[in-house]
């Protein structure tokens, strides 16, 4: 039986629940609270993204309001190549300044309590190129040199690595050129490289800058032609702009392979103290077809540590052995204290394309989490020569689903999957890292999922890693290379590359529904966090509706997620930041439950990864929403700040 309450009772109970409501409707104003910065692209050189921020909390975190927006006018001066353009930028804070990039390579410095704009800088991009990866540009590198006098010139120093393969240096107080950085302030990072094509090597990532030293990377164009150009990693001095090295991964394959690329298109991460620059490394040319690069591929699709001051290998660890599906390593390696099975060591963190999280030691490369190879499926195409076995970490589990049957196919109502139970029904599949073939095979995860270039956030306190991740599939057909033009004729709207020099060209289409939905069974985008120590999945919960996906199905579709293109970021107050999810929200969520807490609207896509600062006293939580070419997400030029009313 219910306990019966008295009055004495009943009046203390709703007294207590008047406080209560009073309390969840009115929080208590927000504490003035130290600054905290958000120096570089991942928040730490480390990539860790996070932040002790912690005065916007779980409990009062539904108030937050835009605080300020700031436009880059890349609506109105960029209308037509807009249409090319991914706005991944994550700002960063240094120096008492808040600095962001466009897809242009355009630079802004901003009032970080305004976002008045403090000075602009236009590397003035040749807007008709249209590169493999459109314009795209995740943010610029701060650095403040040790030898140059306080308020001198360019003693401190903003980088940016263009699309058009620039190496650009500015005065971080006024946006001029820093003149005696390479010429006029800028080094032609692909001087003496011979490309085949002007969009065949572009810069989307920031440089990283250690003891003096500034890396950069490159994206190369996928899938175009068998010898695609290099995809070395090349370093030059942070004052001068003087050639230190470059790092070919393919340079150590043994033996000697007929390839390209390689190339490091995802951030990398920098341990000052030891002096070593961590780089993801991807697949060699092309991606489907291996036969003229017999054997595991040097260096390719590796996480590779180089000593900074000399570019020699310290050690490599390999991801992927004789990679054809285009898994390469997507996203920065995030350096960590991580606590396995006991003390914390440092550690290497490696998120990947097919749901796998790799940690390896930050010394030796060796993996502190086991790894293990296991048997994978065989019978490539014709003059190829598979890898037996591919590595597998024991922990923590696979994060994406990677086998499917045609009765899994997914529809809105029962007869609405025949499409897609076909299309898988006729491809060949045997879960992950079946080769590619004439027949068509399905790579589930598709190589835009699992983990991607938003990386992870990891609260080391808690020992926690948080990761998002995308549910899909790709079918790619091997074409004969004879019949590649005509192919592309016939459906001109279709991603198909000739692979030139190679038998085959490829073919390659996202499954999806008559209503523009994957054909894979839902969560299509999840956020997952993960205990370090031990290596359990805490919590996943779904990231995303269909709200823009397909307009209109929300209403019948709940804790379904959309793929994901951004991170999170984790505070010390308990909260998990992230866009990403193609249906433009903000979202925080509960870093010990994984509830969500509150959202915002974004005026175009949020595919891109937040970051936190403190300044004057005010947390701000900031996004670029801009939208992406691959997703064709609503386009913006936005970067909006967020922050608890005063």
């Amino acid at each position: 039986m219910p306990r019966r309450i008295g009055a004495k009772g009943t009046a203390a109970t709703a007294a207590l629940a008047v406080m209560a409501l009073a309390s969840c409707s009115k929080p208590p104003a927000a504490a003035p609270a130290p600054d905290q910065a958000w120096a570089f692209y991942g928040g730490d050189a480390g990539g860790q993204r996070f932040s002790p921020a912690a005065q916007v909390t779980p409990a009062n975190v539904r108030t937050l309001k835009v605080a300020w927006t700031f436009s880059t006018g890349d609506l109105a001066s960029h209308v037509q190549s807009i249409k090319a353009a991914a706005f991944e930028d994550t700002p960063i804070m240094a120096g008492g300044r808040l600095y962001g990039e466009s897809p242009f390579n355009e630079v802004f410095a901003l009032d970080p309590a305004t976002g008045r704009a403090l000075w602009r800088f236009d590397p003035a991009l040749d807007a008709r190129v249209r590169y493999g990866e459109g314009f795209t540009a995740r943010g610029v590198a701060y650095w403040r040199d040790p030898a140059a006098a306080p308020g001198a010139a360019c003693a401190e120093r903003i980088f940016l690595a263009t699309n058009d393969r620039r190496l650009i240096a500015l005065d971080a107080a006024t946006g001029v050129r820093c003149a005696g950085f390479g010429r006029g302030g800028e080094v032609d990072v692909a001087a003496g490289v011979k490309l085949n094509e002007p969009r065949e090597m572009q810069m989307t990532s920031p440089p990283v800058v250690v003891r003096g030293v500034v890396v950069v990377g490159s994206s190369v164009a996928d899938n175009q032609r068998l010898k695609e150009v290099s995809g070395a990693v090349r370093a030059f001095d942070a004052v001068s702009g003087a050639p230190r090295w470059s790092f070919d991964p393919l340079a150590s394959a043994n033996p000697p392979i007929v390839a390209g690329a390689a190339n490091v298109w995802a951030p990398m991460s920098a341990d000052e103290a030891r002096g070593l620059v961590f780089l993801p490394t991807t697949s060699p040319s092309p991606d489907f077809w291996g036969g003229m690069r017999k054997g595991d591929d040097g260096d390719a699709d590796s996480v590779v540590a180089l000593n900074v001051a000399t570019g020699a290998k310290v050690w490599a660890f390999k991801t992927v052995h004789h990679d054809l599906w285009d898994y390469d390593n997507p996203a920065q390696p995030t350096l960590a204290m991580v606590a396995w099975n006991g003390a914390p060591r440092p550690a290497v963190l490696q998120p990947t394309k097919q749901g796998l999280l790799f940690t390896l030691n930050r010394d030796t490369g060796t993996p502190v989490i086991p790894v293990v190879e296991r048997p994978v499926p065989q019978g490539g195409a014709p003059g190829e020569a598979l890898a037996p076995t591919q590595p597998f970490p024991i922990a923590p589990r696979p994060l994406a689903p990677s086998v499917i049957r045609p009765r899994d196919a997914f529809g809105i109502l029962p007869w609405g999957n025949d499409r897609c139970r076909r299309a898988i029904a006729g491809a060949r599949h045997e879960g992950l890292y079946t080769p590619p073939s004439l027949q068509g095979t399905i790579l589930y995860p598709f190589t835009g999922g699992g983990m991607n270039w938003g990386g992870l956030a990891f609260d080391a306190g808690r020992q926690v890693a948080y990761l998002n991740t995308s549910s899909a599939m790709h079918l790619v057909t091997l074409i004969p290379a004879a019949q590649v033009a005509a192919a592309q004729a016939a459906e001109p709207d279709v991603e198909i590359s000739p692979m030139a020099g190679a038998p085959y060209g490829m073919r390659r289409v996202v499954l999806r529904s008559k209503l523009g939905l994957p054909c894979n069974p839902p969560p299509w985008g999840q956020l997952h966090a993960v205990d370090m120590r031990t290596g359990r999945v805490i919590w996943e919960v779904p990231l995303g509706t269909t709200e823009d996906l397909a307009p209109g199905s929300q209403f019948l579709l709940h804790g379904v997620g959309s793929p994901t293109f951004g991170g999170p970021i984790v505070t010390g107050s308990g909260l998990v930041f992230i866009g990403a999810a193609l249906d433009n929200h903000l979202r925080a969520f509960d870093a010990a439950t994984g509830r969500e807490l509150w959202r915002a609207r974004l005026p175009a896509g949020g595919q891109a990864t937040p970051m936190t600062y403190v300044w004057k006293g005010r947390q701000y939580v900031v996004i670029a929403a801009g939208g992406h070419a691959k997703t064709d997400t609503r386009r913006g030029d936005q970067i909006i700040a967020f922050a608890l009313p005063r």
